[in-house]
Protein backbone atom coordinates (compact mmCIF):
# COMPACT_ATOMS: atom_id res chain seq x y z
CA UNK A 1 0.00 0.00 0.00
CA UNK A 2 1.22 3.36 -0.78
CA UNK A 3 2.52 5.37 2.02
CA UNK A 4 1.97 9.61 2.84
CA UNK A 5 5.40 10.07 1.41
CA UNK A 6 5.50 8.31 -1.85
CA UNK A 7 1.99 9.73 -2.65
CA UNK A 8 3.59 13.18 -2.11
CA UNK A 9 6.22 12.50 -4.52
CA UNK A 10 4.22 11.35 -6.96
CA UNK A 11 1.85 14.60 -6.68
CA UNK A 12 5.38 16.83 -6.92
CA UNK A 13 6.40 15.21 -9.89
CA UNK A 14 2.95 16.19 -11.51
CA UNK A 15 2.72 19.80 -10.34
CA UNK A 16 6.52 20.27 -11.26
CA UNK A 17 5.40 19.24 -15.02
CA UNK A 18 2.34 21.44 -14.62
CA UNK A 19 3.31 24.61 -14.82
CA UNK A 20 0.29 26.15 -16.61
CA UNK A 21 -2.81 25.18 -17.08
CA UNK A 22 -2.09 23.21 -20.52
CA UNK A 23 0.39 21.52 -19.01
CA UNK A 24 -1.97 20.10 -15.71
CA UNK A 25 -4.23 18.93 -18.34
CA UNK A 26 -1.84 17.39 -20.32
CA UNK A 27 -0.49 15.92 -17.47
CA UNK A 28 -3.60 14.74 -16.38
CA UNK A 29 -4.14 13.20 -19.80
CA UNK A 30 -1.50 11.21 -19.68
CA UNK A 31 -2.38 9.53 -16.39
CA UNK A 32 -5.79 9.02 -18.05
CA UNK A 33 -4.32 7.39 -21.04
CA UNK A 34 -2.00 4.50 -19.01
CA UNK A 35 -5.30 3.97 -17.07
CA UNK A 36 -6.76 2.97 -20.66
CA UNK A 37 -8.98 5.95 -20.60
CA UNK A 38 -10.12 6.94 -24.34
CA UNK A 39 -10.09 10.22 -25.85
CA UNK A 40 -13.31 11.84 -27.17
CA UNK A 41 -14.10 14.81 -28.96
CA UNK A 42 -16.31 17.42 -27.35
CA UNK A 43 -17.99 16.87 -31.36
CA UNK A 44 -18.21 13.16 -30.84
CA UNK A 45 -21.29 11.91 -30.66
CA UNK A 46 -21.33 9.98 -26.95
CA UNK A 47 -22.63 6.26 -26.92
CA UNK A 48 -21.60 4.37 -23.79
CA UNK A 49 -21.51 0.98 -22.21
CA UNK A 50 -20.90 -0.28 -18.37
CA UNK A 51 -17.13 -0.30 -18.00
CA UNK A 52 -16.23 2.19 -20.67
CA UNK A 53 -13.82 4.76 -19.81
CA UNK A 54 -13.76 8.50 -21.65
CA UNK A 55 -12.18 11.80 -21.27
CA UNK A 56 -12.64 15.37 -23.09
CA UNK A 57 -10.88 18.22 -23.14
CA UNK A 58 -12.31 21.76 -23.38
CA UNK A 59 -10.14 24.72 -24.43
CA UNK A 60 -6.74 22.64 -23.97
CA UNK A 61 -7.03 23.83 -20.12
CA UNK A 62 -10.16 22.11 -18.78
CA UNK A 63 -10.21 17.90 -18.68
CA UNK A 64 -13.20 15.63 -18.12
CA UNK A 65 -13.10 12.12 -16.93
CA UNK A 66 -15.69 9.55 -16.60
CA UNK A 67 -15.98 5.71 -16.22
CA UNK A 68 -19.34 3.73 -16.58
CA UNK A 69 -20.12 1.43 -13.86
CA UNK A 70 -21.00 -1.80 -14.53
CA UNK A 71 -24.96 -1.89 -13.41
CA UNK A 72 -25.65 1.37 -15.41
CA UNK A 73 -29.31 1.84 -16.86
CA UNK A 74 -29.70 5.02 -18.41
CA UNK A 75 -33.26 4.97 -16.32
CA UNK A 76 -31.60 4.02 -12.81
CA UNK A 77 -28.02 6.00 -12.92
CA UNK A 78 -27.01 9.03 -11.29
CA UNK A 79 -23.61 10.50 -11.23
CA UNK A 80 -20.66 10.23 -8.86
CA UNK A 81 -18.80 13.62 -9.16
CA UNK A 82 -15.54 15.01 -8.00
CA UNK A 83 -14.71 18.65 -9.72
CA UNK A 84 -11.24 20.53 -9.28
CA UNK A 85 -9.86 23.05 -10.92
CA UNK A 86 -6.38 23.42 -13.33
CA UNK A 87 -5.58 27.30 -12.64
CA UNK A 88 -3.95 29.15 -10.30
CA UNK A 89 -2.74 33.00 -9.46
CA UNK A 90 -0.05 33.65 -11.79
CA UNK A 91 1.52 36.76 -13.96
CA UNK A 92 0.74 36.10 -17.97
CA UNK A 93 2.49 38.13 -20.37
CA UNK A 94 -0.04 40.59 -22.17
CA UNK A 95 -0.93 40.22 -26.00
CA UNK A 96 1.19 43.67 -26.48
CA UNK A 97 3.88 42.97 -23.65
CA UNK A 98 7.00 44.80 -25.67
CA UNK A 99 8.11 47.38 -22.79
CA UNK A 100 11.43 49.41 -21.94
CA UNK A 101 12.74 51.47 -19.60
CA UNK A 102 16.53 52.76 -18.63
CA UNK A 103 18.07 50.31 -21.22
CA UNK A 104 16.22 47.48 -19.56
CA UNK A 105 14.02 45.22 -21.77
CA UNK A 106 10.69 44.52 -19.79
CA UNK A 107 7.64 42.32 -20.41
CA UNK A 108 4.20 43.52 -19.89
CA UNK A 109 1.89 41.46 -17.85
CA UNK A 110 -1.48 41.11 -16.00
CA UNK A 111 -2.44 39.41 -12.60
CA UNK A 112 -4.45 36.78 -13.04
CA UNK A 113 -6.78 35.82 -9.86
CA UNK A 114 -6.20 37.22 -6.59
CA UNK A 115 -2.61 36.69 -5.67
CA UNK A 116 0.03 37.69 -3.22
CA UNK A 117 1.74 39.69 -5.94
CA UNK A 118 4.93 40.83 -3.82
CA UNK A 119 5.55 37.01 -3.74
CA UNK A 120 6.53 37.59 -6.78
CA UNK A 121 9.17 39.87 -6.41
CA UNK A 122 12.70 38.39 -6.28
CA UNK A 123 12.02 35.52 -7.85
CA UNK A 124 13.26 33.44 -11.23
CA UNK A 125 11.00 33.23 -13.40
CA UNK A 126 10.62 31.46 -16.71
CA UNK A 127 7.14 31.58 -18.95
CA UNK A 128 5.07 28.47 -20.62
CA UNK A 129 2.02 28.16 -22.57
CA UNK A 130 0.67 27.10 -25.89
CA UNK A 131 1.62 29.02 -28.74
CA UNK A 132 -0.22 29.09 -32.04
CA UNK A 133 1.72 29.15 -35.30
CA UNK A 134 1.72 28.54 -38.83
CA UNK A 135 3.70 25.76 -40.96
CA UNK A 136 3.46 24.77 -44.28
CA UNK A 137 2.68 20.90 -45.12
CA UNK A 138 4.02 18.62 -47.41
CA UNK A 139 2.21 20.36 -50.42
CA UNK A 140 2.64 23.75 -49.62
CA UNK A 141 0.15 24.74 -48.08
CA UNK A 142 -0.34 26.71 -45.08
CA UNK A 143 -1.98 24.77 -41.83
CA UNK A 144 -2.44 26.09 -38.32
CA UNK A 145 -0.81 24.36 -35.59
CA UNK A 146 -0.75 24.88 -32.04
CA UNK A 147 2.22 23.69 -29.52
CA UNK A 148 2.75 23.53 -25.60
CA UNK A 149 5.99 25.23 -24.97
CA UNK A 150 8.04 25.97 -21.14
CA UNK A 151 11.07 27.59 -21.82
CA UNK A 152 12.28 26.48 -18.17
CA UNK A 153 15.14 28.55 -17.96
CA UNK A 154 15.24 31.52 -15.64
CA UNK A 155 14.77 34.91 -17.82
CA UNK A 156 12.22 37.18 -15.96
CA UNK A 157 13.34 39.00 -12.71
CA UNK A 158 10.85 41.68 -10.91
CA UNK A 159 13.40 43.17 -9.09
CA UNK A 160 12.73 44.88 -5.23
CA UNK A 161 13.32 48.28 -4.56
CA UNK A 162 16.63 49.09 -2.72
CA UNK A 163 16.04 49.53 0.59
CA UNK A 164 17.45 52.86 1.16
CA UNK A 165 15.47 54.71 -1.87
CA UNK A 166 12.26 53.55 -0.02
CA UNK A 167 10.86 55.74 1.79
CA UNK A 168 7.67 53.68 2.59
CA UNK A 169 9.18 50.44 3.95
CA UNK A 170 6.87 49.92 7.19
CA UNK A 171 3.92 50.47 4.06
CA UNK A 172 4.38 48.35 1.03
CA UNK A 173 2.18 49.55 -1.79
CA UNK A 174 2.07 47.74 -5.17
CA UNK A 175 0.79 49.30 -8.41
CA UNK A 176 0.45 46.51 -10.30
CA UNK A 177 0.67 48.14 -13.65
CA UNK A 178 4.22 50.29 -12.74
CA UNK A 179 5.96 47.76 -10.27
CA UNK A 180 4.84 44.35 -11.87
CA UNK A 181 7.35 44.82 -15.14
CA UNK A 182 9.31 41.83 -15.08
CA UNK A 183 13.27 42.73 -16.95
CA UNK A 184 14.32 40.41 -19.28
CA UNK A 185 17.53 41.69 -20.35
CA UNK A 186 19.50 44.79 -20.83
CA UNK A 187 20.39 46.91 -24.12
CA UNK A 188 24.06 46.53 -23.21
CA UNK A 189 23.84 43.12 -23.58
CA UNK A 190 21.81 42.71 -26.35
CA UNK A 191 21.99 40.40 -29.31
CA UNK A 192 21.89 42.48 -32.46
CA UNK A 193 22.01 39.54 -34.60
CA UNK A 194 18.84 38.03 -33.53
CA UNK A 195 16.95 41.55 -34.30
CA UNK A 196 18.82 42.46 -37.90
CA UNK A 197 17.74 38.54 -38.56
CA UNK A 198 14.01 39.66 -37.90
CA UNK A 199 14.50 42.98 -39.61
CA UNK A 200 16.24 41.14 -42.69
CA UNK A 201 12.84 39.96 -43.46
CA UNK A 202 10.97 43.36 -43.55
CA UNK A 203 13.44 45.12 -45.95
CA UNK A 204 11.23 44.62 -49.15
CA UNK A 205 7.87 45.22 -47.23
CA UNK A 206 9.55 48.69 -46.27
CA UNK A 207 10.82 49.36 -49.80
CA UNK A 208 8.76 51.65 -52.11
CA UNK A 209 7.60 51.21 -56.07
CA UNK A 210 7.72 47.78 -57.43
CA UNK A 211 9.43 45.60 -55.10
CA UNK A 212 6.51 46.69 -52.06
CA UNK A 213 3.84 45.52 -55.10
CA UNK A 214 5.67 42.19 -55.83
CA UNK A 215 5.96 41.71 -52.29
CA UNK A 216 2.13 42.58 -51.33
CA UNK A 217 1.47 39.73 -54.14
CA UNK A 218 4.11 37.01 -52.60
CA UNK A 219 3.27 33.87 -50.79
CA UNK A 220 5.68 35.49 -48.27
CA UNK A 221 3.72 38.74 -47.90
CA UNK A 222 1.78 37.20 -44.58
CA UNK A 223 4.83 35.84 -42.56
CA UNK A 224 6.42 39.41 -43.23
CA UNK A 225 3.17 40.72 -42.40
CA UNK A 226 3.04 39.12 -39.23
CA UNK A 227 6.26 39.48 -38.74
CA UNK A 228 6.08 43.18 -38.48
CA UNK A 229 3.29 42.98 -36.34
CA UNK A 230 4.70 41.08 -33.66
CA UNK A 231 7.82 43.52 -33.54
CA UNK A 232 5.25 45.65 -32.22
CA UNK A 233 3.98 43.97 -29.97
CA UNK A 234 6.91 41.93 -28.23
CA UNK A 235 10.63 41.95 -28.09
CA UNK A 236 12.30 40.01 -30.85
CA UNK A 237 14.36 38.32 -28.42
CA UNK A 238 11.75 36.82 -26.56
CA UNK A 239 9.78 35.60 -30.17
CA UNK A 240 13.11 33.99 -31.36
CA UNK A 241 13.21 31.90 -27.64
CA UNK A 242 9.86 30.98 -27.93
CA UNK A 243 9.79 29.68 -31.74
CA UNK A 244 13.10 27.85 -30.98
CA UNK A 245 11.51 26.23 -28.32
CA UNK A 246 8.40 25.92 -30.61
CA UNK A 247 10.48 24.73 -33.49
CA UNK A 248 8.97 27.23 -36.17
CA UNK A 249 10.17 30.44 -37.48
CA UNK A 250 9.54 33.69 -34.75
CA UNK A 251 7.52 35.21 -38.12
CA UNK A 252 5.11 32.02 -38.03
CA UNK A 253 3.77 32.80 -34.83
CA UNK A 254 0.39 33.83 -34.94
CA UNK A 255 0.09 34.62 -31.48
CA UNK A 256 1.00 33.12 -27.88
CA UNK A 257 -0.75 32.72 -24.58
CA UNK A 258 2.29 32.75 -21.90
CA UNK A 259 2.28 32.78 -18.23
CA UNK A 260 4.55 33.40 -15.64
CA UNK A 261 5.88 30.87 -12.98
CA UNK A 262 8.79 29.90 -10.81
CA UNK A 263 11.27 28.21 -11.92
CA UNK A 264 12.41 26.91 -8.54
CA UNK A 265 10.49 23.29 -8.22
CA UNK A 266 8.21 22.04 -5.71
CA UNK A 267 9.87 19.52 -2.98
CA UNK A 268 9.11 18.00 0.41
CA UNK A 269 10.49 20.64 3.44
CA UNK A 270 10.55 20.79 7.42
CA UNK A 271 12.84 18.80 9.29
CA UNK A 272 10.81 15.64 9.07
CA UNK A 273 9.80 16.46 5.13
CA UNK A 274 6.22 16.99 6.27
CA UNK A 275 5.73 19.90 4.09
CA UNK A 276 5.46 20.49 0.52
CA UNK A 277 6.41 23.43 -0.60
CA UNK A 278 5.62 25.02 -4.30
CA UNK A 279 3.57 26.69 -6.48
CA UNK A 280 0.41 25.92 -7.44
CA UNK A 281 -0.84 24.01 -4.95
CA UNK A 282 -4.07 25.76 -5.39
CA UNK A 283 -5.59 24.02 -6.95
CA UNK A 284 -3.37 21.16 -8.68
CA UNK A 285 -3.73 19.14 -5.39
CA UNK A 286 -7.58 18.83 -6.33
CA UNK A 287 -6.91 18.60 -9.66
CA UNK A 288 -4.46 15.25 -8.72
CA UNK A 289 -5.97 13.83 -5.89
CA UNK A 290 -8.94 13.53 -7.72
CA UNK A 291 -7.75 11.78 -11.25
CA UNK A 292 -5.64 9.82 -9.21
CA UNK A 293 -8.88 8.57 -7.22
CA UNK A 294 -10.98 8.08 -9.99
CA UNK A 295 -8.09 5.90 -11.02
CA UNK A 296 -7.46 3.59 -8.46
CA UNK A 297 -10.77 3.23 -7.66
CA UNK A 298 -11.03 1.15 -10.69
CA UNK A 299 -8.65 -1.40 -8.84
CA UNK A 300 -12.23 -2.63 -6.51
CA UNK A 301 -13.05 -4.47 -9.66
CA UNK A 302 -16.23 -6.06 -8.18
CA UNK A 303 -17.69 -2.09 -6.85
CA UNK A 304 -17.11 -1.73 -10.52
CA UNK A 305 -19.32 -4.69 -11.33
CA UNK A 306 -22.35 -3.34 -9.14
CA UNK A 307 -22.04 0.41 -9.49
CA UNK A 308 -25.17 1.67 -11.01
CA UNK A 309 -23.55 5.40 -11.61
CA UNK A 310 -21.25 7.07 -14.16
CA UNK A 311 -18.39 8.40 -12.00
CA UNK A 312 -16.69 11.46 -13.21
CA UNK A 313 -13.77 14.37 -12.10
CA UNK A 314 -14.29 17.78 -13.71
CA UNK A 315 -10.52 19.81 -13.97
CA UNK A 316 -12.07 23.22 -14.67
CA UNK A 317 -10.12 26.42 -15.78
CA UNK A 318 -10.58 29.82 -14.75
CA UNK A 319 -11.93 29.42 -10.92
CA UNK A 320 -9.66 31.83 -9.94
CA UNK A 321 -11.46 34.60 -11.38
CA UNK A 322 -14.90 33.98 -10.94
CA UNK A 323 -15.45 30.40 -13.98
CA UNK A 324 -17.48 32.84 -16.59
CA UNK A 325 -15.53 31.21 -18.96
CA UNK A 326 -16.24 28.38 -22.17
CA UNK A 327 -13.79 26.07 -20.43
CA UNK A 328 -14.91 27.73 -16.46
CA UNK A 329 -17.58 25.82 -14.35
CA UNK A 330 -20.33 28.43 -15.19
CA UNK A 331 -20.37 27.50 -18.50
CA UNK A 332 -22.76 25.03 -19.70
CA UNK A 333 -20.41 22.53 -20.99
CA UNK A 334 -20.20 20.40 -18.67
CA UNK A 335 -24.17 19.99 -18.05
CA UNK A 336 -24.10 19.21 -21.54
CA UNK A 337 -21.84 16.19 -21.22
CA UNK A 338 -24.06 15.39 -18.46
CA UNK A 339 -27.04 15.18 -20.67
CA UNK A 340 -24.90 13.66 -23.38
CA UNK A 341 -23.86 11.12 -21.43
CA UNK A 342 -27.34 9.63 -20.35
CA UNK A 343 -28.78 10.55 -23.48
CA UNK A 344 -31.48 7.65 -24.29
CA UNK A 345 -34.41 8.29 -26.85
CA UNK A 346 -36.24 5.72 -24.53
CA UNK A 347 -35.61 7.24 -21.70
CA UNK A 348 -35.80 11.32 -22.75
CA UNK A 349 -35.57 12.46 -18.99
CA UNK A 350 -32.67 10.48 -17.58
CA UNK A 351 -30.76 13.01 -16.92
CA UNK A 352 -33.40 15.13 -14.94
CA UNK A 353 -34.46 11.91 -12.93
CA UNK A 354 -30.32 10.82 -12.39
CA UNK A 355 -29.53 14.67 -10.37
CA UNK A 356 -31.92 12.73 -7.30
CA UNK A 357 -29.64 10.13 -7.42
CA UNK A 358 -25.95 12.27 -7.91
CA UNK A 359 -23.67 13.45 -5.20
CA UNK A 360 -20.57 15.88 -5.75
CA UNK A 361 -17.43 16.68 -3.83
CA UNK A 362 -15.71 20.39 -4.63
CA UNK A 363 -11.81 19.36 -4.44
CA UNK A 364 -10.16 22.55 -3.47
CA UNK A 365 -7.61 24.09 -1.13
CA UNK A 366 -8.41 25.32 2.59
CA UNK A 367 -6.18 27.66 4.86
CA UNK A 368 -4.38 26.03 7.93
CA UNK A 369 -4.67 28.43 10.95
CA UNK A 370 -1.03 30.56 10.86
CA UNK A 371 0.76 30.42 13.86
CA UNK A 372 1.51 33.91 13.84
CA UNK A 373 -2.41 35.04 12.69
CA UNK A 374 -4.00 32.63 14.66
CA UNK A 375 -6.50 35.21 15.58
CA UNK A 376 -7.45 35.29 12.32
CA UNK A 377 -9.49 32.03 12.09
CA UNK A 378 -12.63 31.17 14.19
CA UNK A 379 -11.13 29.77 17.31
CA UNK A 380 -13.21 26.31 17.64
CA UNK A 381 -12.67 26.02 13.89
CA UNK A 382 -8.62 25.75 13.32
CA UNK A 383 -8.03 23.33 10.26
CA UNK A 384 -4.41 22.26 11.08
CA UNK A 385 -1.86 20.24 9.36
CA UNK A 386 -1.72 16.41 9.90
CA UNK A 387 -5.53 16.12 11.55
CA UNK A 388 -7.20 15.52 7.73
CA UNK A 389 -9.51 16.92 4.83
CA UNK A 390 -11.05 20.26 5.63
CA UNK A 391 -14.64 20.31 4.53
CA UNK A 392 -15.51 24.19 4.51
CA UNK A 393 -18.96 25.02 5.88
CA UNK A 394 -21.25 28.74 5.35
CA UNK A 395 -24.23 29.75 6.73
CA UNK A 396 -24.40 31.58 3.92
CA UNK A 397 -24.08 29.23 1.69
CA UNK A 398 -20.38 30.13 -0.30
CA UNK A 399 -20.01 26.51 0.21
CA UNK A 400 -23.37 24.60 0.58
CA UNK A 401 -22.32 21.51 2.87
CA UNK A 402 -25.46 21.00 4.85
CA UNK A 403 -26.24 18.24 7.36
CA UNK A 404 -26.76 15.33 4.96
CA UNK A 405 -23.61 16.16 2.71
CA UNK A 406 -21.75 16.70 5.54
CA UNK A 407 -23.25 12.99 7.00
CA UNK A 408 -22.44 10.92 3.90
CA UNK A 409 -18.64 12.24 3.36
CA UNK A 410 -17.99 11.10 6.90
CA UNK A 411 -19.75 7.65 6.49
CA UNK A 412 -17.31 7.20 3.62
CA UNK A 413 -14.69 8.67 5.22
CA UNK A 414 -14.93 6.44 8.64
CA UNK A 415 -14.76 3.42 5.74
CA UNK A 416 -11.03 4.41 4.19
CA UNK A 417 -10.07 5.76 7.60
CA UNK A 418 -9.63 9.33 6.49
CA UNK A 419 -10.00 12.05 9.70
CA UNK A 420 -12.10 14.97 8.85
CA UNK A 421 -12.27 18.49 10.34
CA UNK A 422 -14.19 21.38 9.41
CA UNK A 423 -13.62 25.36 9.26
CA UNK A 424 -16.08 27.95 9.57
CA UNK A 425 -14.81 31.51 8.76
CA UNK A 426 -14.77 34.14 11.61
CA UNK A 427 -17.87 36.24 11.93
CA UNK A 428 -15.91 40.04 10.60
CA UNK A 429 -13.70 37.93 8.29
CA UNK A 430 -14.50 37.21 4.40
CA UNK A 431 -14.38 33.97 2.89
CA UNK A 432 -13.66 32.65 -0.22
CA UNK A 433 -15.94 30.55 -2.93
CA UNK A 434 -14.85 27.50 -5.20
CA UNK A 435 -16.57 25.49 -8.10
CA UNK A 436 -18.99 23.08 -6.24
CA UNK A 437 -22.39 24.22 -5.83
CA UNK A 438 -23.35 21.01 -3.32
CA UNK A 439 -20.09 20.31 -1.21
CA UNK A 440 -17.17 21.66 -0.79
CA UNK A 441 -14.90 19.07 0.87
CA UNK A 442 -11.49 21.27 1.10
CA UNK A 443 -8.18 19.83 1.53
CA UNK A 444 -4.47 19.96 0.79
CA UNK A 445 -4.34 22.17 3.57
CA UNK A 446 -2.18 25.09 3.21
CA UNK A 447 -0.20 28.19 4.93
CA UNK A 448 0.72 31.52 2.47
CA UNK A 449 -1.97 30.38 0.17
CA UNK A 450 -2.04 32.50 -3.23
CA UNK A 451 1.60 32.96 -3.22
CA UNK A 452 4.02 32.37 -5.29
CA UNK A 453 5.15 29.45 -2.93
CA UNK A 454 2.51 27.71 -0.88
CA UNK A 455 3.06 24.73 1.84
CA UNK A 456 1.03 21.99 2.70
CA UNK A 457 1.43 18.97 4.60
CA UNK A 458 2.45 15.95 3.22
CA UNK A 459 -0.58 13.48 4.65
CA UNK A 460 -3.34 15.13 2.58
CA UNK A 461 -2.42 14.06 -0.42
CA UNK A 462 -2.79 10.44 0.26
CA UNK A 463 -6.13 11.55 2.69
CA UNK A 464 -7.56 12.92 -0.43
CA UNK A 465 -6.67 9.95 -3.01
CA UNK A 466 -7.85 7.54 -0.76
CA UNK A 467 -11.53 9.67 0.02
CA UNK A 468 -11.98 10.20 -3.28
CA UNK A 469 -11.28 6.80 -4.57
CA UNK A 470 -13.75 6.02 -1.54
CA UNK A 471 -16.06 7.96 -3.02
CA UNK A 472 -16.31 6.46 -5.95
CA UNK A 473 -17.00 3.11 -4.93
CA UNK A 474 -19.02 4.02 -1.06
CA UNK A 475 -21.31 6.25 -2.58
CA UNK A 476 -23.87 4.05 -4.20
CA UNK A 477 -23.92 1.85 -0.61
CA UNK A 478 -24.28 4.58 1.47
CA UNK A 479 -27.17 6.04 -0.73
CA UNK A 480 -28.97 3.26 -1.27
CA UNK A 481 -28.98 2.78 2.84
CA UNK A 482 -30.35 6.67 3.26
CA UNK A 483 -33.12 5.31 0.91
CA UNK A 484 -33.81 2.69 3.29
CA UNK A 485 -34.03 4.96 6.43
CA UNK A 486 -36.33 7.08 4.41
CA UNK A 487 -38.75 4.02 3.64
Amino acid sequence: MQNSKNAALAFLSFLNRSVTPFHAVESVEDILKNANFVKLSECDNIQIRPKDRFYVKKSETSIFAFVVGGSFKPCDAGFSIVVAHTDSPCLRIKPIAKKSSEQFLQVGVSPYGGGIWRSWFDRDLSTAGQVVYRQSDPDGADVIRHKLVDLRRPLFHIPSLAIHLDTERAKFELNTEQHLRPIMAHIACDNKDRATKINGQNDNAEKGGDSAEKSANNAGAAPVKNCQRLMGEHHVQLLETVAAAVGCKAEDILDMDLYLYDTQPAILSGLNEEFISGARLDNLIGTYTAITGLVESLDDSQALDADPNVRVVACFDNEECGSGSAQGAQSRFFESLLRRILFNIEHPIAFECSIGRSFMISADQAHSVHPNYAQKHEEQHKPSFHRGIVVKINANQRYATTAITHSVLKVIADTVDVPLQKIVARNDVACGSTVGPVLSAKLGIQLAMHSIREIGDVPSILHAIRLYSGFFVQLPKVLKSMKKMES
